[in-house]
C-alpha cells in the first residue's frame, strides 16, 4: 500500500508543505509491516521513483500487489519501477473521483451507490455486466460519468483476481489512511516543522510504534496456499 500526507515545514527561508511517501506491506505471515517513508518535496514522479528505488536496493521484492489511489507522479513511477506487478486502484477514492462527473448534485449519492454496485459484484463477469447497465442507464444524464466509468473501471478490480477472503482488505488504501491519521495526530501539535529532518524524526517514532504493535498483533490477512 502507497500513500502520501503533508505536512507544515520550514524549508528553504519559507514555510512549505512537504509531502511525507508511505510504504505499508504484508508480509507471507499475514501480517502488517511499515516499509519505509521519505520526505520529499512533493509527490511528483521524481519522487515517488526514487523512494521506490529505496525500497528495491532495501530488498522490497516478490510484491503480489501495489495498492494506491492514481495520483499521476505515484502511477508513473510505479510503471517505470515495479512495471511487472498488479494494480488495485483504491476503491474508495475511485467512488469519490466519479463525483467530479456528475451533471448535478442530486445525482451525487445514486452515481456512488452504482460505483459501489459494480466493486461489490461477486464476479469479474457481474461486475462488467452492472458496468454496462449502468452505463446504458446513465448515458444521456450523465455521459461524462459514463465516459469516465469506461475508461477507469477496470483499474478498481484487479482485486478481484485474488481469492475472495481477501478482498475487503486489498480493494481500498484504507490501511495506510488510518496510518496517516495517526502521524497527524501525533503531529498536530507541532504545527510546524523547523526542518526536514525533524518531520522525518517525528514521523518515523510514530511508524516505528504502529510497526511494532503490528508485529505482535493478530494477522491482517490469512492467506491460501
Amino acid at each position: 500500500y502507497f500513500d502520501a500526507h503533508y505536512e507544515n515545514v520550514r524549508h528553504g527561508g519559507t514555510v512549505v508543505d512537504l509531502a511525507v511517501l508511505k510504504a505499508v506491506g504484508v508480509n507471507f505471515e499475514g501480517h502488517r509491516e511499515i516499509l519505509g517513508v521519505s520526505v520529499s518535496l512533493s509527490e511528483a514522479e521524481v519522487h515517488w521513483r526514487d523512494f521506490f528505488e529505496q525500497l528495491s536496493s532495501r530488498g522490497l521484492n516478490g510484491m503480489e500487489l501495489i495498492i494506491s489511489d492514481d495520483h499521476p507522479g505515484l502511477k508513473s513511477a510505479r510503471k517505470s519501477v515495479f512495471p511487472s506487478v498488479p494494480w488495485q486502484r483504491c476503491t474508495f477514492h475511485m467512488s469519490q473521483n466519479a463525483q467530479a462527473y456528475v451533471p448535478k448534485k442530486s445525482m451525487r449519492e445514486e452515481i456512488a451507490q452504482s460505483v459501489r454496485d459494480i466493486f461489490n459484484s461477486p464476479t469479474r463477469e457481474v461486475a462488467f455486466a452492472v458496468k454496462e447497465t449502468i452505463i446504458k442507464n446513465y448515458s444521456l444524464s450523465a455521459p461524462d460519468f459514463c465516459r469516465w466509468l469506461e475508461g477507469n473501471i477496470e483499474e478498481g478490480l484487479t482485486f478481484m483476481n485474488f481469492p475472495r477472503s481477501y478482498w475487503k482488505k486489498i480493494r481500498t488504501s484504507n490501511v495506510v489512511e488510518r496510518v496517516n491519521g495517526e502521524i497527524r495526530r501525533r503531529t498536530r501539535v507541532a504545527r510546524l516543522f523547523p526542518n526536514k529532518d525533524s518531520c522525518l524524526r517525528l514521523v518515523t517514532a510514530v511508524l516505528q510504534e504502529i510497526h511494532e504493535t503490528w508485529k505482535s498483533g493478530k494477522r491482517y490477512l490469512t492467506f491460501e496456499s
